[in-house]
């Protein structure tokens, strides 16, 4: 057939169908036949042969037979438009592919469950595999740490012989060097002892030094003027003598305000003595629960007053925010008022300077804050002044530091008030924006 020699195809299927007695080789034979009539235009004699084949395989056998022997009908009856005979072997075509994708799907399912069983006894082949091979590495793993704790204990033993002549040895350096050690310490506290008498005779230098300046201005003004006002009594007497009373009223008139600036610079040396006294005495006050909140108002309004009746031209606006879950903490309260005090006068000072150089459209503002914060009680005291400026911050807590202008501050204030809060346990700083604000922060315990 694949030849194209049709005529020794036919002879050679005939034989085929002539000497068999196998259904399969009838079926090729009559497919063989049909088709090669099919193609030399015998429709007749293909559908004989197609018809002999579907007869062979009544039975339901060889579905693929059927479904070849079945298109050869289908096609020849289409071709001559004989319908019903069409649709007839077109069903019987479909019945039998119907019939083999069943065969094929049961041979699918046959040959997975197949391939599972293979699988699965493979997978339990390999299970047991592993288990033995689990077996025997537990094993070796269990002489292993026996091998392992034999040698450690026979090491043991020979690092614990060893040691104990080392422990020996280390025990008499660690004498040896104990014995420098208190040796050294001794020596140590010798020096800190030196160290903090001479740091007490430098700090006291510095104090003195500082005390001896700050009244020596004054000092100095008052001989200056007591000198002028012993020459100015000589001229009076001899304007009086002369009956010149017009000179004696000039004269005297000058006595009158070399007495008041004496008096003056005495009253400024006065003060500072004062602070000094302030600064060296201890406290004798003791510390109890005080409600802190009520405190701070109540030394902000004495302090607003006491300037409201030196100068009744001045006013401000007063914030307060207090915490009122901080309750009482332990402080003294007179130290702390006084701490408080000096730093409401400072801001009301600053405010008003600021507002005599600012007359029109400046609305001093001074803020009082109170939180919790941790174990830390915070003070937050603000003011719309002057502000401090950034090259002298540093230096405001220093004894005698003062940014106000000679005669209107001893600059003990705020040197005070950082010594009262490190004595509570708290810590005082600034924040300052130079000609705009400044701010105190106070924190002390919480207890």
């Amino acid at each position: 057939m694949h030849k194209k020699k049709d005529v020794s195809a036919l002879d050679y299927y005939h034989r085929g169908i002539n000497h068999s007695n196998e259904k399969l080789d009838f079926l090729t034979g009559y497919i063989g036949i049909a088709g090669i009539f099919k193609k030399m235009d015998l429709s007749d004699s293909a559908v004989y042969y197609a018809r002999q084949a579907v007869g062979v395989v009544h039975d339901g056998s060889f579905p693929s037979k059927i479904v070849e022997a079945g298109k050869i009908l289908t096609e020849i009856y289409t071709t001559r438009q004989v319908s019903d005979s069409a649709f007839k072997y077109m069903q019987i075509m479909m019945v039998a592919k119907d019939s083999l994708f069943s065969q094929a799907k049961q041979n699918l399912y046959f040959n997975e469950q197949l391939h599972q069983q293979e699988l699965q006894q493979k997978i339990e082949q390999e299970h047991l595999a592993n288990k033995n091979r689990q077996n025997i590495i537990v094993l070796l793993a269990g002489l292993t740490i026996i091998l392992i704790i034999a040698i450690g204990l026979w090491r043991k033993n020979i690092y614990k012989q060893k040691s104990y002549v080392i422990l020996q040895k280390q025990k008499h350096e660690i004498d040896v060097q104990k014995a420098k050690v208190e040796e050294t310490l001794d020596e140590l506290k010798a020096a800190q002892s030196q160290l903090i008498q001479s740091e007490k005779m430098a700090s006291l230098g510095e104090l003195t030094a500082g005390i001896a300046h700050e009244i020596q201005n004054p000092l100095n003004f008052v001989n200056n003027f007591s000198e002028v006002n012993a020459e100015l009594t000589d001229e009076l007497e001899q304007e009086a003598g002369k009956g010149n009373f017009d000179g004696v009223k000039i004269i005297a008139k000058d006595l009158k305000e070399n007495s008041k600036k004496i008096n003056h610079h005495g009253k400024r040396a006065d003060a500072i003595v004062k602070g000094m006294l302030q600064h060296s005495q201890s406290t004798k006050g003791l510390k109890e629960p005080t409600d802190i909140n009520k405190l701070a108002d109540e030394y902000l309004r004495l302090s607003y007053h006491g300037l409201k009746a030196k100068d009744n031209s001045f006013n401000a606006t007063i914030q307060t925010d207090f915490d009122e879950s901080i309750g009482n903490i332990n402080i003294i309260p007179q130290d702390i008022g006084r701490v408080l005090l000096n730093l409401y006068n400072n801001a009301f000072y600053s405010m008003n300077e600021k507002k005599k150089q600012q007359p029109e459209g400046y609305e001093p503002t001074v803020s009082v804050r109170t939180k919790k914060v941790g174990d830390k009680v915070e003070i937050r005291v603000a003011d719309s002044g002057n502000g401090i400026p950034q090259k002298v911050i540093d230096k405001i807590f220093q004894p005698f530091f003062t940014t106000k202008p000679t005669g209107q501050g001893t600059g003990l204030g705020l040197s005070l008030s950082y010594d009262i809060i490190k004595a509570h346990g708290g810590e005082i700083k600034v924040e300052s924006k130079e000609a705009v604000r400044s701010e105190f922060i106070i924190q002390l315990p919480a207890t």
